[in-house]
């Protein structure tokens, strides 16, 4: 289906950069709405409202969390709408793992009139209460370190920022007794001190802490880090910067379809920033259940050499 209307979802943070967006996105065809939020969930909200009023396509315009409100809006009806994204946040992650321009607005704006689509993979996860995520999901360590990365931190310590507040974080490290499983037939249990779950490659503002996640190949990428890495810590750190982590012996990294994880105490998760408990969590891939606009060239859209190197039961692809 066509769209032949477009509900632009915004965080009013964006600014006068949405001002004449109806004029510029008016090359699509059909109305261009722009609805603004208010407050906290409302894009959520918004988007509902929006598949509900029939609008063919939805654009979040702002930073991963409105994404992630958005998303959560237009689910369970993902086949109905075509989504985009205009990166007007401060991490613009997820805007990174489909190719598009962050800090150039008009470039961007150029991306979604060129309407290239690309099928990509939803997760849903079941835990306190049920969530959709599109990008990354964390718990454990990389929480903490999310906590301290503040946008001053960012602005002072530029791409160090991670490692900085990671050193804040480490005085907050607690041993989880974690037991995973993944696709019902491979279980884990081990103290960790962290559970990355990715859909996406990148978090904090462009760390690829799963370097080789694809967003279409109906697979989750894992990363946790066991209790028993805490002396090569600050060596691994580094790695993840770089994204040069996965396969590291000191990590445990795995693919899967589906993921069950339980720990005691309970770790709490959050998907693309935001929380949803620390009670026992499932996740589970919804395949190319989303249309979204891209970039050209995404930069994850070919399986990378670097998989041909890895054993069989690090890929998750032989």
């Amino acid at each position: 289906m066509s769209p032949t209307s477009t509900c632009v979802i915004a965080n009013p943070k964006s600014g006068s950069a949405l001002v004449d967006l109806p004029e510029r996105l008016a090359a699509l065809g059909g109305k261009v709405d722009v609805w603004l939020t208010t407050r906290e969930s409302e894009a959520t909200d918004f988007a509902r409202t929006a598949v509900r009023s029939g609008y063919g396509r939805i654009i979040a315009a702002g930073g991963d969390g409105t994404i992630n409100e958005v998303i959560n809006g237009i689910a369970p009806d993902f086949e109905t709408v075509e989504f985009a994204v205009l990166p007007l946040g401060t991490g613009n992650d997820f805007a990174r793992s489909i190719n598009l321009p962050s800090g150039d607005f008009p470039a961007a704006v150029n991306v979604i009139l060129r309407g290239q689509t690309r099928a990509v993979d939803i997760v849903r996860v079941f835990s306190d209460r049920v969530r959709h995520f599109i990008n990354v999901s964390a718990a454990g360590f990389s929480g903490a370190v999310n906590e301290k990365l503040t946008d001053e931190m960012k602005k002072t310590w530029g791409p160090l920022a991670y490692l900085r507040s990671a050193a804040a974080a480490l005085p907050d490290l607690t041993d989880h007794h974690t037991v995973l499983v993944l696709d019902e037939r491979e279980t884990l249990e081990m103290t960790a001190y962290n559970v990355v779950v990715a859909n996406a490659r990148y978090v904090a503002g462009g760390i690829p802490i799963a370097p080789e996640a694809v967003l279409d190949d109906g697979l989750l990428d894992l990363v946790i880090l066991p209790a028993s890495s805490l002396p090569r810590l600050a060596l691994i750190v580094p790695l993840m910067l770089t994204g040069k982590h996965w396969g590291d012996e000191s990590l445990v990294c795995r693919r899967a379809r589906k993921l069950e994880i339980q720990s005691e105490p309970g770790m709490w998760f959050n998907v693309d920033g935001e929380l949803v408990g620390n009670e026992p969590a499932t996740f589970e891939v919804l395949p190319r259940a989303l249309r979204v606009v891209v970039g050209p060239e995404p930069t994850d859209s070919v399986m990378p050499e670097a998989w041909g190197k890895l054993p069989a039961r690090l890929s998750g692809r032989a």
